[in-house]
């Protein structure tokens, strides 16, 4: 089997992708336009070759590359990135190189685009805020009359939080119109007064699940990126829960073969006429790549399992080799630099020491939505490890 993956080397830890598919006897190519010396060694070491474009957006670079491979190495059975903002180049060249697994431009664009996905998750029976794709001016104020104040602006078609807006009053709207590029496709919805939890895992060729976990976000991550505040969400357990159940429902929805997922709900905080009662979950996002943020670290911890492993299983012989069971519920705290907190680095690490799972520095291209410092923590139960995030993030006075 021959894989591609694309930009292996950020996340830096993605090498790990590709350890688990070298392990299987698997011919792991990759393209990027990062320097091959100054790549970690666990990238280089799990590569059987590098190809270095100068720029991963001019697509005949990366044309003739998949060429050269196919070339020296023959089929190519899956092409992977893992990264939101390389899915379109992956399914461009699944579909000019006829590669037969992994998803095509058509089928990419319900996946891609906000407004488009809300009838993929009313097929899973999953209700969505209302929305209007605007044009101009007036369709937005448009819209403000129709759901009332707050609303939320961002890309149709975006990655992760960047260029997302609450907008509480016309003034702010207006403002947003000032600058909004009308080259971009912006969407508006009504506001949820809610909370996100998400539904990540991997799947088999038949869309099965074969692991998952959920995380609950304790901040807006939208706040986050805006208001440069901390970010911080644990795993809850998921076995005979709603998310779940719903979850997998919006898998088979949108046809997630051999991959790995990252959906987001909200949950509402009270009810909300039209859409459901307090308690609800409401389809906000899917992304169709591993989540972010040291999500997959953090499902291996719960699990004390592999998720690398599991998704080159599942690539490879199409099935998962382990009974997962879930047996921590982890937590992720993003601190941010300049804010005074009350506990230092040590504090931390001697109040946690059974606890603490690892503190990382996060670079800087991913600072502002995770947090420039980052402790994972796990413990037996979502009590115990609210209370840890809280004891990390406690301010001075």
């Amino acid at each position: 089997m021959n894989v591609i993956f694309i930009s292996p080397n950020f996340p830096t830890y993605y090498w790990n992708f590709c350890k688990s598919l070298r392990d299987r006897g698997v011919t792991v190519l990759g393209i990027g336009d990062a320097n091959y010396d100054g790549m970690m060694r666990e990238t280089k070491d799990n590569l059987v070759e590098y190809y270095r474009v100068n720029n991963l957006q001019n697509y005949d670079e990366v044309y003739r590359a998949v060429g050269f491979f196919i070339g020296k190495y023959g089929r190519i059975d899956y092409i992977e990135s893992q990264n939101e903002f390389w899915l379109e180049l992956e399914a461009q060249l699944r579909e000019d190189f006829n590669i037969k697994n992994g998803l095509r431009p058509a089928e990419l664009e319900s996946m891609k685009y906000k407004s488009k996905m809300k009838a993929v998750y009313a097929k899973a029976g999953v209700p969505t805020a209302r929305y209007k794709v605007f044009q101009n001016d007036q369709e937005l104020y448009d819209f403000c009359k129709l759901v009332g104040f707050p609303i939320v602006v961002k890309p149709d078609n975006g990655v992760g939080a960047s260029s997302t807006y609450k907008l509480s009053n016309e003034n702010e709207v207006a403002e947003f119109l000032k600058s909004w590029d009308r080259h971009i496709s912006f969407i508006a919805e009504e506001y949820i007064y809610g909370h996100v939890e998400t539904f990540d895992g991997i799947t088999d060729s038949q869309s099965n699940v074969l692991i998952c976990t959920s995380h609950v976000m304790m901040d807006s991550i939208m706040d986050t990126v805006n208001e440069g505040g901390d970010t911080s969400f644990y795993g809850q357990m998921v076995e005979d829960s709603d998310i779940k159940e719903v979850g997998t429902r919006v898998v088979k929805a949108f046809h997630a073969k051999n991959r790995f997922f990252h959906f987001e709900f909200f949950r509402l905080d009270k009810d909300r006429q039209g859409l459901g009662r307090k308690g609800d979950l409401i389809g906000l996002e899917v992304n169709m790549r591993a989540p972010g943020a040291y999500i997959p670290d953090m499902m291996n911890y719960s699990y004390n399992a592999n998720v690398y492993d599991i998704f080159a299983d599942s690539l490879v012989y199409d099935r998962c080799f382990i009974e997962p069971k879930q047996l921590y519920c982890i937590g992720y705290v993003g601190r941010r630099n300049g804010l005074k907190y009350k506990a230092h680095n040590q504090q931390i690490r001697m109040k946690f020491k059974e606890n603490l799972i690892s503190h990382e520095i996060v670079p800087e291209a991913l600072a502002a939505a995770m947090g420039n410092s980052v402790y994972l923590l796990k413990a037996i139960n979502e009590k115990e490890i609210k209370d840890m995030i809280y004891y990390v993030l406690e301010k001075e006075a």
